[in-house]
């Protein structure tokens, strides 16, 4: 038995099935925009996946603060009044 199953048996939690896994990584394939695509034939392997969701998400972050970014500019600006500003601040209340 190897050491993982063993220690994973000693602390009480219950491992994961590889069907289990597999189905995980089929969902992610799904939701991520920038869905690899595959024929029937293909399959891609599950690092694949999750090397892809992972770059989906760092650049979810990269996006994020770039709109925070934006927006503090915006809100900062002289121009305060402007009918941006406005829908800005009525998204806020």
């Amino acid at each position: 038995m190897s050491s993982r199953r063993s220690r994973s048996r000693q602390t009480g939690v219950s491992r994961i099935s590889d069907d289990q896994i597999a189905d995980l990584v089929s969902k992610l394939q799904q939701i991520i925009p920038h869905n690899i695509q595959t024929t029937r034939s293909d399959k891609v392997s599950a690092s694949r996946v999750l090397q892809e969701t992972c770059n989906y998400i760092r650049s979810l972050h990269r996006e994020v603060d770039n709109l925070s970014e934006r927006l503090s500019e915006l809100l900062e600006s002289p121009n305060i009044n402007s009918a941006e500003a406005a829908i800005i601040r009525s998204l806020f209340m």
